[in-house]
């Protein structure tokens, strides 16, 4: 049941200044030209994604698994490596009140895509220290995600540059 919610005058004046919504739903205000070429790999490419944010924090997280994601479609051999606190990302113990529920719309929008990812055929990988330093246990990792060494970051990072990878790195502070 809906309540009827009594305005002031002066609220009713400042509602009435300008019509909302201005544009029905599904007005385009936005032009749709993609100013570069749709860029598909080449016999061997690859795409390399460096992760150090945390999950729900902000977007740069999801963001970055999108475009993985994406080059991967595209053709491109390619890998994200999630460390520090984006480690927390390949957890798959995420869920309120149990694991897999979603506590609010989107909760589970990572690990979703992560596991869209790998069933793609998109590795991941994960830093032991990461999740070491939040107590998050390594058998709560997603199904595939690859737990890693935290010396293997640097040493990952010289194997896709050396493969010539196209390197993304994300940050969050």
């Amino acid at each position: 049941m809906s309540e009827t919610v009594e305005l002031t005058e002066v609220e009713q004046k400042s509602l009435d200044e300008i019509p909302h919504p201005s544009l029905p739903e599904g007005s385009s205000i936005y032009g749709s030209t993609k100013v570069f070429p749709d860029y598909q790999a080449e016999n061997g490419e690859t795409y390399f994604t460096l992760v150090h944010g945390i999950a729900h924090e902000s977007s740069v997280s999801f963001v970055a698994v999108l475009q993985a994601t994406r080059a991967l479609r595209k053709g491109f051999e390619t890998a994200i490596y999630f460390y520090g606190p984006g480690s927390l990302n390949c957890l798959a113990t995420r869920g309120f009140p149990t694991t897999g529920n979603s506590a609010f719309p989107g909760e589970h929008n990572i690990n979703n895509q992560l596991k869209t990812f790998i069933a793609e055929g998109g590795k991941v990988y994960c830093c032991r220290f990461g999740l070491s330093l939040h107590g998050a246990r390594e058998e709560d990792l997603i199904e595939g995600v690859i737990p890693t060494h935290p010396l293997d970051v640097q040493d990952a990072l010289i194997h896709y540059a050396r493969k010539g990878a196209i390197i993304n790195s994300t940050y969050q502070l």
